[in-house]
C-alpha cells in the first residue's frame, strides 16, 4: 500500500534472494506506467533501483488510458518471459485490480465507445451520484464496493452490466490464482503512516512535483483520462493556476493520499491470501518475508 515501503522491501527481497541475477520485478502501480509521472507517483529512478530490472515502468503517454486488460496481458506476458529465464518475478504495486488482474482468474469484457460516451455525458450533466443510484438498483453488491464519486468506475460498472448481462460484482470471483503467489503486504499502523504520508508529501514538493506537473501538462495530463486521475497533479495544478497555495497543497495532497492508503488496505484486507507483516525495521521487515517465503 502506499508508503508503506514496499519498494523499498521488494529490493531487499530481491537481494536476499539472489540479486539481479535471479530477481525481476513487474510494477503494479497504474500510475507508474506514464512516462514522466515520476516525484508524484513516487517512482524509483533507474540509480536505486539496485540493478535489479523492472517491467512495467513508463510505458505509456500521459494522454493514453489504463486498461486493465492491457495491462493483464502485458504483466503476465512479462511474469512469463522471467521464468523463462529462470529467473522469480516480484510483482508490486497497491493498484489492487492491477494486482489481481496478473494473479487470479479475471476476465476483463470489451467496450462499447457510444454506450461509455452517453453515460460519460449523463455523470457531466446530472453527476454521478445518479447513475451509483442506479448502479445500486442494478447491481447492490458493485455500488457498495464502488465510491458513488468515482464516476470512471460507476461508469466502467454500467457499462459492462449493459455489455453482459451479468452483475458487475460478477467480475470479481472468488480469490483463486491463475499464476500462483506469495502475497505480503506491510501493516503500518495508521497514525504512523498518515506520518509518513505527510513526510513523503513533503518531500515530492521539495523534488519538484509542481515543476513536473507544469511539463506534464504541456504533454496533455489534463486530457489524460487516467493520468490526470493520481493523486498529487491536480492539487499541484492548483499551485501553476494561483488558485491554492505550495502548502495547502501539500495538505489536500495527503490529505488525498491518506484517502488512497484507507482505500488500498480494504481492498488488500479482504483477499484472505495475503500475508501481512508489521511494520519494523528493514532487516526485521525482510526477516519476516523470507520466513514466510521459505518453502
Amino acid at each position: 500500500m502506499t508508503a508503506t515501503g514496499k519498494s523499498a522491501l521488494a529490493l531487499d527481497l530481491a537481494e536476499a534472494l539472489g540479486g539481479p541475477d535471479a530477481v525481476e520485478i513487474v510494477n503494479a502501480d497504474a500510475f507508474q506506467l506514464y512516462r514522466g509521472m515520476d516525484v508524484g507517483t513516487a517512482k524509483l529512478p533507474p540509480h536505486e533501483r539496485r540493478g535489479v530490472v523492472h517491467h512495467q515502468l513508463d510505458v505509456l503517454d500521459v494522454t493514453e488510458e489504463a486498461s486493465v486488460a492491457d495491462y493483464q496481458q502485458a504483466a503476465r506476458a512479462d511474469v512469463a518471459a522471467v521464468r523463462a529465464r529462470g529467473r522469480l518475478p516480484v510483482l508490486v504495486g497497491g493498484s489492487g485490480l492491477y494486482v489481481r488482474a496478473v494473479l487470479d482468474h479475471l476476465d476483463f469484457p470489451g467496450t462499447d465507445p457510444a454506450l461509455r460516451a452517453e453515460l460519460e455525458e449523463r455523470a457531466a450533466r446530472r453527476g454521478t451520484r445518479p447513475l451509483h443510484d442506479e448502479l445500486a438498483a442494478r447491481d447492490p453488491e458493485a455500488a457498495a464496493r464502488i465510491d458513488p464519486r468515482n464516476t470512471r468506475r460507476v461508469v466502467r460498472a454500467l457499462e459492462v452490466i449493459a455489455l453482459t448481462g451479468r452483475p458487475f460484482s460478477a467480475r470479481l470471483p472468488e480469490h483463486v490464482y491463475a499464476v500462483p503467489a506469495v502475497q505480503l503486504a506491510v501493516a503500518v499502523p495508521r497514525p504512523e503512516l498518515d506520518d509518513r504520508i505527510a513526510a513523503r508529501t513533503a518531500q515530492m514538493m521539495a523534488d519538484g512535483l509542481v515543476e513536473e506537473t507544469e511539463r506534464l501538462l504541456g504533454q496533455g495530463l489534463a486530457e489524460g483520462v487516467t493520468a490526470s486521475r493520481a493523486v498529487g497533479y491536480a492539487q499541484a495544478a492548483d499551485v501553476l493556476a494561483g488558485r491554492t497555495s505550495r502548502d495547502e497543497a501539500a495538505d489536500a495532497i495527503s490529505l488525498a493520499t491518506r484517502q488512497l492508503a484507507r482505500r488500498q488496505e480494504k481492498w488488500f484486507r479482504r483477499d484472505p491470501r495475503v500475508h501481512w507483516l508489521p511494520a519494523a525495521d528493514a532487516d526485521d521487515l525482510l526477516a519476516a518475508a523470507l520466513h514466510i517465503l521459505a518453502p
